[in-house]
């Protein structure tokens, strides 16, 4: 029985760590013949992804399956922490992945029975690691960490881009309508990513689409009923296979992001909340506002008649730094006054939450999201109803997805952008807020039948004879049968 090793490297930033080491799971769990080594570059986006990949390091992996953190390179990408940070870390990184590998090999060499080597995943943005799989002889795999469509678009804008010689940046301000094959509905340009609208990052972003088209295949963090319509778009001869093997998402209890105390508090709050009666808001690892859009949210809370379990974020205050939020130490120096006491019968405001573990409470009804795609895919699982206010990177692609080609979500306000700088924030009304709050938790509303539907789907879709099993059937079968 031939037995294979595959390498996983994710981008070091949660959601991208998150989906590539639940692939490493899946991957062991389904097939026997497999071993799976995820390798974490470092330094992380952010302190709560270092935090994550040091648990990892620390818990119980199913057999087969390993995490190895490379070494701390913050000297060496300091000076570099901008739009082009990923670029240096992966250069500088390469040699310690090929000399880890390298190890990994000659020691499995050693023991006919041990795995060999059969290729490498790399998410879509660490692709640029591709010359060390050509350098072992093995074939590579892109991960995408977000949908399908998102992949087309990718591929669309380079071929824009490219072949036709359009500027993507003047798109910025546009009232341009794109057909995106992978979309149904025509995208309006100005929603594209923020990576489209400025040339450092666009140069980055148009380099990865042409590598990503080198893949011997591409898997995608989605499931086929869910995106058919951009799966079948990407499947037209012209670009590697696609692979859809999701909803790939954290487990219940796998949330050591927060002290059991907090978290436990947390939960028993919403054990003493009726069922779906509860909106909660979070807005992922780099989701914040400024003082006067949380005085706008706090007002629509306050007025909107719902429960609800608000998570609130302290932004950097280190202008021009790429730096996460923080905690707050008293949520009062934010809050309108006496917002605390008006609320404390019908809301809870916390700091970082389990996201997961909340999803999956019956007490939730609605999920204001920043609309990242395992955000966008956990609501789908559990079925939650989403309100989007999408902040940056391709999140306002994703929020006008769920809105309009799939009809899923509803809207709070999709063109909403700000930069990681923060940078051009503008204020949302409590009025818009509190019309999709109520929309979002209506009780009978269509959108609220589909996503539970769809949440039904989404189970199916990995289990025995689903789409996704079967998806990720025919890959194993593809890396082993390739094997030399």
């Amino acid at each position: 029985m031939k037995k294979a090793e595959v390498v996983l490297i994710p981008v070091p930033a949660m959601g991208h760590v998150v989906a590539l080491v639940e692939v490493a799971k899946l991957l062991v769990q389904r097939d026997d013949r497999l071993s799976t080594t995820v390798i974490i570059m470092h330094p992380a986006l952010d302190p709560s992804t270092t935090k994550y990949t040091e648990s990892l390091a620390a818990s119980t992996l199913p057999d087969r399956m390993r995490v190895v953190n490379l070494p701390n390179l913050e000297s060496k990408t300091e000076d570099t922490k901008d739009r082009n940070w990923l670029t240096s870390m992966i250069e500088s990184q390469k040699p310690h992945v090929e000399e880890y590998v390298s190890k990994m090999r000659t020691q499995s060499q050693l023991s006919p029975d041990s795995p060999q080597l059969a290729g490498f995943i790399f998410d879509t943005f660490a692709t640029g690691m591709k010359d060390v799989a050509n350098g072992f002889g093995v074939p590579w795999y892109a991960f995408s960490a977000s949908g399908a469509a998102f992949i087309g678009s990718m591929f669309y804008l380079q071929a824009l881009h490219d072949d036709e010689g359009v500027n993507l940046i003047e798109f910025k301000d546009s009232d341009a309508l794109l057909e995106i094959p992978s979309l149904a509905s025509p995208l309006p340009a100005k929603l594209l990513p923020s990576m489209v609208f400025k040339q450092e990052s666009l140069t980055i972003f148009l380099e990865h689409a042409r590598i990503m088209r080198e893949a011997r295949s591409i898997l995608v963090n989605t499931f086929l009923e869910f995106e058919s319509y951009a799966v079948h778009s990407l499947s037209n001869g012209k670009n590697p296979p696609v692979y859809p093997v999701g909803p790939i998402v954290k487990h219940v209890g796998d949330a050591r992001d927060l002290p059991s105390d907090e978290s436990k508090d947390i939960m028993e709050w919403l054990d003493d909340q009726p069922p779906s009666s509860v909106m909660f808001l979070c807005f992922g690892s780099w989701g914040s506002f400024c003082g006067k859009q949380v005085k706008e949210i706090a007002c629509a809370l306050e007025h909107c008649g719902h429960r609800f379990l608000w998570s609130l974020r302290k932004p950097s205050s280190q202008k021009g730094k790429i730096e996460s939020p923080s905690d707050y130490l008293n949520f009062q120096e934010i809050l309108p006054e006496g917002f605390l006491d008006r609320t404390l019968k019908i809301g809870k405001v916390i700091g970082w939450a389990p996201q997961v573990e909340i999803l999956a409470h019956p007490a939730v009804g609605g999920f204001a999201s920043h609309c990242g795609w395992n955000s966008t895919l956990e609501s789908v699982r559990f079925g939650v109803p989403v309100a989007t206010w999408p902040l940056y990177a391709e999140q306002q692609f994703n929020a006008f997805q769920m809105v309009i080609d799939l009809g899923l979500a509803v809207e709070i306000k999709m063109d909403y952008r700000r930069d990681f700088l923060g940078d051009n924030e503008i204020i949302v009304s409590s009025d818009d807020i509190v019309k999709a709050i109520k929309h979002v938790m209506e009780e009978d509303s269509e959108v609220r039948k589909k996503v539970k539907e769809m949440s039904r789907i989404s189970e199916n879709s990995l289990e025995d004879g689903g789409s996704s099993f079967s998806s990720l059937g025919r890959l194993i079968e593809d890396m082993i049968d390739n094997m030399s």
